[in-house]
């Protein structure tokens, strides 16, 4: 063992055992002692040593031990690493005498004081993903214990989403030829650590190791090797005080790391109890001597050949000026364990006399009897309790124990700081087992490639582990907004993707309004071409008896402005926030008022046709002349298109309806047509009148006639259809408010051809021209 380590545990175990003495509440007039005996890291000595301790003392008699019952031995506190453990459990199973390990769980019939592994490497697994570690390396010692943490290991970092980079095992025995017989053949894998973008390493093994793994990185620079600057994360296994000889080696290659260490209070007097150790502190007590001797670099003996060849040691050396690397004045997670475990036995002795007084108790001042109490007694199936930290042991002689998150500051005088960054508790609840202090830890990158970035995607690289990855920009509609993510995702409905697509922005509604430009100028269109149908009305009514105006059915001519009025009008239900009325009312009213328009077109065109036949001699036209026919084609033609549109309101009528694809970043607020058949039966309707009044107008547009309308409708009729042919295909190709305003501009352009060529030149001879608007010129223009 290391003097450093093995003076540790002794003055956790001194510190124990001096506390339980001097406490009157447990085991009163009774004194704990106990020996020390060292394993040398070999089964054989581990096996001497625990008989040892079985036989009488000075004497090496295994399984007799005569005439010492005051020096009975209760129990086995010891195993610094988990071999020693086992091999001590052969004996004590033996004997039947419980042990308790500070360090070891994978014995039987041993009263377990820690490790907990499992839950170290779930710790580890969380610290891996708090950090975003994802490519790491793992080191294991070269024995059974190391193939179990791999087997337990590689499993659980790839069910996380982490990846090795590589394993490297490290050899458990430390003599030097095979460490440069080791190092020589490691040196390619060393070269491959240093180039790999690996960062951290998960360190498995136990103070042995570390010593090799230290030799090592020692012996690199020799081979020149560069430093490997990495973060190490060890579990508390792991112990970083150094061997005297390596107390000038350089400890910062370690700067940094990362330990899970048992969580530890610092006893009330324990620092002084440290300042008041002495080289003569304890008759027998070889440890005290070796580490006083390598730690002060100085030597008690008096002789002169010591004299002139070392330093003579004062014996007064204050231990607070031992280097770090050496020794540390805290209690470390090592050195209270040590403590707990004495602690656990006490409590279980005193619990077995407590037991024991009630039925059978001693005369000679009442002491109780040492030799009545036997070891195989001590630990019950219930596990036992007791205040210091509150710690329970099951029935399977198990701890739980909560774990300090260490971060380990190696300075280049030899001092170590431990900083608590943070705390495992392996009773906490699922997924808040671990806590972290991210502002006192340095953190690097250990990734295998670049990370992805928000608007990128991972991209899994061919034959390579899937931590390492490409990156791929999102597909067009989708955003990542998080760092390495395995899939772009599309937005809400109401959302889409910004430039970069790394977020997602809440849609505009699309719809045409009176606030934009566009609105506003078709708005006023619509009014202004309904002023000037208001105003060629009443112009009309102001001269309904003069010959222009009486010329061709006053009634047709009314009924022809009023609808075109109304379709203008109709034009605003286009305008504002599709609502259920206005959608329902859009097209059929559009439909029916245009239906009428173009079936007082065709009834005027008929009239004139008819008129003219009628002045034949002998003709049987005149009958037909007359209004009769005229209302009969208006009202027989504008039925049909109404009972086209009652049709379509109750088979599939319009609705409000929202469109989220068709336009990015916008929301189009439109009326769905419901049946898109009827509404284009409704179009071919007004199509098929327009056609079949352009037909008639053409075939008399020679009639002579001083006001032939015939010509006038067969022009309005040209603009009527170029309009709607046009208005089809524009109608299809554009989306959301451009889509309404289309619509809105046809009905205004073909509602205001008709206007116009029928109707401005009338007015243009009764505003301008009255010498024409005479029955004279009106007779005149037949002949």
């Amino acid at each position: 063992m290391k003097c450093s380590n093995v003076f540790l545990w002794l003055i956790g175990y001194s510190f124990a055992v001096k506390e339980i003495n001097e406490n009157p509440s447990i085991l009163s007039n009774i004194s704990l002692g106990f020996y020390i005996l060292n394993s040398y890291f070999s089964a054989r000595m581990t096996y001497k040593a625990s008989l040892s301790l079985l036989s009488k003392q000075q004497r090496f008699v295994p399984n007799f031990c005569c005439d010492d019952d005051q020096n009975k031995l209760i129990a086995f506190i010891g195993g610094s690493i988990s071999e020693i453990s086992v091999n001590m459990a052969i004996i004590s199973a033996m004997h039947k005498t419980p042990q308790v390990s500070s360090w070891s769980r994978d014995t039987t019939k041993v009263m377990h004081h820690l490790d907990q592994g499992s839950y170290q490497y779930m710790g580890a697994v969380q610290l891996l993903q708090h950090f975003r570690w994802t490519w790491v390396g793992l080191l294991a010692v070269a024995d059974d214990k190391g193939d179990q943490f791999l087997q337990t290991m590689v499993p659980m970092l790839s069910q996380n989403g982490i990846c090795y980079a590589f394993i490297l095992r490290i050899p458990k025995c430390n003599y030097v030829d095979e460490l440069i017989e080791l190092l020589i053949q490691q040196r390619k894998n060393y070269e491959i650590v240093v180039d790999r973008k690996v960062s951290v390493f998960f360190v498995y093994g136990e103070p042995p190791s570390f010593q090799v793994l230290r030799m090592l990185l020692f012996l690199a620079p020799f081979l020149s090797l560069p430093p490997l600057g990495k973060v190490w994360i060890v579990t508390s296994h792991w112990d970083f005080e150094s061997l005297s000889i390596q107390k000038i080696w350089d400890i910062q290659t370690f700067h940094g790391s990362i330990s899970f260490s048992v969580h530890s209070n610092q006893p009330l007097g324990f620092q002084k109890f440290i300042k008041g150790v002495r080289p003569s502190w304890a008759k027998g007590d070889g440890f005290i001597q070796d580490f006083w001797e390598q730690a002060f670099s100085c030597s008690l003996k008096s002789n002169e050949e010591e004299e002139r060849e070392n330093k003579i040691c004062t014996g007064k050396e204050k231990m607070e000026n031992i280097p770090g690397v050496l020794f540390e004045m805290d209690m470390t997670g090592h050195s209270y364990n040590v403590y707990n475990a004495v602690y656990a036995v006490a409590h279980a002795l005193h619990a077995m006399y407590m037991h024991s007084f009630k039925y059978r108790t001693m005369e000679e001042g009442r002491k109780l009897a040492v030799q009545n109490i036997q070891p195989w007694g001590l630990f019950g199936d219930e596990g036992i309790h007791f205040d210091k930290e509150i710690v329970h042991f099951d029935g399977n002689g198990e701890m739980v124990a909560s774990f300090d998150v260490t971060n380990w500051m190696m300075f280049p005088n030899g001092s170590v700081m431990r900083v608590k960054v943070g705390r495992l508790e392996p009773q906490a609840p699922p997924g808040k087992e671990l806590t972290i202090h991210d502002d006192q830890i340095a953190l690097p990158v250990s990734i295998c490639n670049d990370n992805c970035y928000p608007g990128y995607s991972r991209k899994k690289k061919e034959g390579e582990r899937f931590c390492c990855y490409d990156c791929a920009r999102c597909p067009e509609g989708k955003i990542s907004h998080q760092k390495d993510m395995d899939t772009c995702v599309n937005c809400p409905e109401d959302q889409y993707p910004n430039k970069d697509q790394t977020e997602c922005i809440p849609r505009v509604p699309n719809y045409l309004t009176y606030k934009e430009s566009l609105g506003i100028i078709l708005a006023i269109l619509i009014i202004s071409f309904s002023l000037i149908t208001i105003l060629i009305l009443g112009t009309f009514r102001k001269h309904n008896e003069t010959p222009i105006v009486k010329a061709n059915n006053q009634t047709l001519t009314y009924t022809l402005l009023i609808s075109l009025l109304l379709c203008f009008l109709c034009s605003l239900l286009f305008i504002g926030q599709p609502g259920m009325v206005t959608c329902l009312l859009r097209q059929t009213i559009f439909g029916i008022v245009f239906s009428v328009a173009l079936s007082s077109v065709l009834a005027k065109t008929i009239t004139v046709v008819l008129a003219f036949m009628a002045t034949k001699p002998g003709s049987r036209m005149r009958k037909w002349i007359g209004k009769g026919l005229a209302n009969s084609i208006v009202l027989s033609c504008s039925s049909i298109q109404v009972g086209i549109c009652t049709v379509w309101l109750f088979v599939s009528p319009p609705f409000p309806d929202v469109d989220m694809q068709s336009l990015d970043g916008e929301i189009i607020l439109e009326c769905n047509e419901g049946s898109a058949t009827m509404f284009y039966c409704v179009l071919g309707y007004m199509g098929f009148l327009a056609i079949v009044s352009f037909i008639v107008a053409f075939l008399a547009r020679k009639l002579p006639d001083s006001f032939n309308e015939a010509k006038f409708i067969t022009f309005s009729m040209l603009v009527f259809g170029t309009v709607w042919l046009s208005f089809v295909p524009t109608y299809l190709s554009t989306k959301g408010k451009y889509m309404v305003a289309v619509e809105i501009f046809s009905i205004l352009s073909s509602s205001a051809g008709l206007l116009g060529c029928i109707f401005f030149p009338k007015c243009y001879i009764i505003v301008l021209r009255p010498e024409l608007n005479s029955r004279d010129q009106l007779i005149k223009g037949r002949k």
